[in-house]
């Protein structure tokens, strides 16, 4: 799943509980607004210190010299001197003074080690000159609680919006002070709008919602499933039958739930009258639905990938563009393109092996598509679309084309621009290195849309008030998930208040190696997402945590970073892949008309032998530097080759008899 637990939720807390919930908020929100103190705002003095210190935490701050060290003349080294109250936490010297004689205006002081929980009045005693903070010591433990809860939560109840929310009010009751009433208005007022208030936050959103909309307008219109029969053709023999369907979910790359709707009910009828089992039907549709759309260049999935990447970095302060960062992550999401791979190679091979074998000899040599006493899901058809006439792929190909077209063309054109101004080489690196990735995908979403409603309207396949509400159905469809990329934005910017990523760092960075991390965050976001059936959510609780982890554990490793931004991108559908409540999971079951039990049962083996193919040749080798990205690819194709030829069994080819005969007549 992607953006929340089945569309409206799937669990629901009792009325009676929900009530009481919101009459609690009430009492406390009214008893704080009046008769609490206004929140105040400070400001923060010359040392570049956090209002809030983990107990037993190394800080290391950087100072702005104040007036009065400059106006009492300048020594080569400054004495200075750090302490709570009375107790002495660091003493040293510092040069005021650079390498070529120039006077510097921050000094960064030795590290010194945070005192015990409470409040405290830190002294920076700079020369003769004295600067005091005042500081909240919070134990480190706290600091964890935000996301653990928004993971409990999440895993107990399914809703996402419910988990992300509860972290955020849990983090904001810590950093005021325990003070619920100040906690909840901090919530909304400030970690919430906050997130929103970012540029590039509001970019992403946009972005989102108009994707959304171009969807829209392109399933309803019938664009897609012309799409998709472009693609099909004329399918004959069963390994036909699933090439084409494998083909079809590469080419519906723009969305996972239009991928799993569209190509288990358009190859249905086909794979069927192939005896094609429906659980191989439903593995195909499944396999190319999170997968595609997660590492495609444009789809549904890139704001809020590209937009947790952006948050992070810009949080840490560190240099890359967001969209050529994920596109530098691609290589690395080993699970992704290898279960592409597993299914190509299944495919060509006529091998299976576990329960898809047996489900596969059955429809071949029985023609059941299912196995007997099943009881198959809810079949979705969605053939029905409010387009007039046959359905064209030319309603799909020129929004989709458009949007490509001009999010290239903008990052080029925004790329060179910042090149040139900075008098580089323009090489073509340097241009997608330097280019303005938001702002481009801003704009291509925009043409998207309005290139999708001109098509279809004047091509007369929908009226221009069908159009619309077309459009406005892709919109809200977006809208669960922006309320979730929003709070999972207010959850990164308490952790970061609350420095949790210093405290996990802490606690794990003595016995793991920067090289293991990104197997180790796989396998953590699998988890997560197989328990939660949420990939965005997985991001959403693990991008606020992982990132910052990734950069304090190995500073200035450009491949340790991608490949645990990555690790989280592909282990959340690795997880969502083999999880039973899983919305994907699921719509791929009715799509193709399969038993749900049956398709996660025969599913299961496939996605852990990828799944752990992945973690060894790809996370752990990649991450200890024995070799690149693309050798693990390679290496992970040979072992899943080699595993179909020696553990799975041949199922034989299948060809109708009126085929058949065309066939022969040919």
């Amino acid at each position: 799943m992607k953006r929340f637990a089945l569309r409206g939720g799937s669990l629901r807390l009792p009325h009676f509980a929900g009530l009481l919930f919101l009459g609690v908020l009430f009492g406390v929100f009214v008893g704080n607004v009046l008769g609490a103190p206004a929140f105040a705002q400070t400001t923060g003095p010359v040392p570049d210190l956090p209002a809030i210190l983990l107990s037993g935490g190394s800080y290391s701050v950087d100072v702005a010299l104040p007036a009065e060290v400059a106006s009492r003349g300048r020594a080569e080294r400054l004495e200075y001197r750090v302490r709570a109250g009375e107790t002495q936490l660091v003493r040293g010297s510092v040069p005021t003074v650079g390498e070529g004689g120039e006077a510097l205006e921050t000094v960064t002081l030795d590290s010194f080690v945070a005192p015990a929980a409470g409040e405290h009045e830190i002294h920076f005693e700079l020369g003769a000159v004295t600067v005091t903070r005042e500081v909240r010591v919070i134990p480190g433990i706290l600091s964890i609680l935000p996301p653990l809860l928004a993971i409990l939560l999440a895993v107990a109840f399914r809703q996402v919006i419910l988990a992300l929310l509860s972290g955020v009010f849990l983090g904001a009751f810590v950093a005021a002070g325990y003070d619920p009433g100040t906690a909840l208005l901090r919530t909304v007022d400030q970690y919430t709008v906050g997130a929103l208030a970012d540029r590039d936050h509001a970019s992403i959103i946009v972005f989102s919602l108009l994707l959304g909309g171009m969807i829209g307008v392109v399933t309803k219109s019938g664009g897609g499933m012309g799409l998709a029969r472009l693609v099909t053709g004329r399918a004959r023999t069963t390994r036909g039958g699933l090439f084409g369907t494998w083909l079809m979910g590469i080419v519906i790359f723009f969305d996972d739930y239009a991928n799993a709707l569209l190509v288990g009910s358009t190859m249905r009828p086909i794979t069927d009258r192939l005896r094609v089992s429906r659980e191989k039907l439903a593995f195909l549709v499944d396999g190319t639905a999170a997968t595609v759309s997660s590492v495609a260049l444009v789809s549904s999935w890139i704001g809020v990938e590209v937009g947790y990447i952006a948050d992070q970095f810009s949080s840490l302060g560190l240099e890359g563009d967001p969209y050529v960062i994920f596109l530098e992550t691609i290589p690395h999401r080993f699970y992704p393109i290898l279960m592409l791979i597993f299914s190509v190679l299944m495919i060509y091979m006529r091998r299976d092996f576990g329960p898809m074998l047996t489900a596969e000899r059955r429809a071949r040599e029985t023609g059941q598509v299912l196995r007997e006493g099943a009881k198959p899901a809810m079949e979705i058809d969605a053939s029905a679309v409010a387009g007039k006439g046959d359905p064209s792929a030319i309603d799909a190909l020129v929004p989709i084309g458009a949007v490509i077209a001009v999010a290239l063309g903008g990052m080029y054109l925004t790329g060179r621009h910042a090149v040139l101004e900075e008098g580089g080489e323009l090489t073509l690196r340097a241009i997608f290195g330097n280019a303005s990735s938001l702002d481009s995908l801003l704009w291509a979403a925009f043409i998207g849309s309005g290139a999708a409603l001109v098509t279809v309207v004047s091509r007369r396949t929908m009226t221009l008030d069908a159009a619309l509400d077309a459009w406005l159905a892709g919109v809200k469809s977006m809208v669960m998930a922006c309320i979730i990329l929003i709070l999972a934005w207010a959850l990164g910017a308490v952790c970061r208040e609350l420095d949790t990523a210093r405290w996990v760092i802490g606690a794990v960075g003595g016995w793991i190696t920067p090289g293991l991390l990104p197997a180790l965050i796989f396998v953590i976001a699998a988890l997560v997402a197989f328990a939660t059936g949420t990939s965005w959510g997985t991001m959403a609780i693990l991008f606020p945590l992982v990132v910052p982890m990734a950069h304090e554990l190995a500073p200035g490793d450009h491949q340790i970073m991608l490949g645990a931004i990555s690790s989280i991108l592909a282990g959340a559908v690795w997880g969502d892949h083999c999880s039973p409540i899983s919305d994907t999971t699921i719509m791929s079951s009715m799509a193709s008309g399969c038993d749900h039990i049956d398709h996660v049962r025969t599913q299961l083996p496939y996605a852990l032998a990828v799944g752990l193919v992945s973690l060894v040749l790809g996370d752990v080798a990649t991450g200890l530097g024995l070799y690149p990205a693309w050798v693990g690819l390679v290496l992970g194709a040979l072992a899943l080759f080699a595993l179909l030829r020696f553990v799975g069994r041949e199922v034989p080819d299948y060809t109708p008899t009126e085929d058949l005969e065309i066939a022969q007549e040919g």
